[in-house]
């Protein structure tokens, strides 16, 4: 590969990095916004609240982007670090061997979850409200993800964030978010 064009794929797979972190601050932000968990009762008596369901249609759209946008990057870094990524279950699997993926069944549970919140127009409270606490009780398991995998990112291939704007913020929001998840399972 021309030193150009190797070049040129890190410095995507940075801009990327970068891309994971902006997602999980802003879908951090929004999800702070909400008082959890959600009941069918406070979104039918809210259902003309247009800051909740802005609130609530961002973190939908943020889920789904930090998701996708961790998919393409694990795919890129994949392709830099040599492995087989001819289907996302290999690149899966790879990333669940280097400890990066809790497993592969969690991270299709997460796009289980995506793809639902991408395509559902339901209009029952009850389920809405079932599905948005589902994506919340994910969160944390997609931002435990990003950390593993920017540190692979960086340990295995010397590759970091383009910008930091966001290192500092993402690192406490997972800091966070593992403290949570280690006292749910204690």
């Amino acid at each position: 590969m021309d030193q150009t064009i190797l070049n040129s794929e890190k410095q995507h797979l940075a801009e990327l990095l970068e891309a994971i972190q902006r997602c999980v601050y802003f879908l951090d932000a929004s999800s702070s916004k909400l008082t959890w968990p959600l009941t069918a009762d406070l979104l039918e008596t809210q259902k003309k609240d247009v800051v909740l369901y802005e609130a609530m249609a961002a973190i939908k759209e943020r889920f789904a982007k930090l998701q996708d946008t961790m998919g393409a990057a694990m795919r890129h870094a994949c392709i830099l670090a040599g492995e087989p990524s001819d289907s996302f279950l290999k690149v899966l699997s790879f990333y669940e061997k280097k400890g990066v993926l809790e497993s592969v069944e969690s991270w299709q549970l997460c796009r289980t979850a995506r793809n639902l919140a991408a395509h559902d127009y339901d209009i029952e409270y009850a389920e809405i409200a079932d599905h948005f606490n589902a994506l919340k009780s994910l969160t944390p398991l997609l931002y435990i993800c990003a950390e593993r995998f920017l540190s692979y990112c960086q340990e295995e291939l010397s590759i970091l964030p383009k910008q930091v704007d966001f290192t500092t913020e993402f690192m406490l929001i997972v800091k966070i978010k593992q403290t949570d998840e280690s006292r749910i399972h204690q």
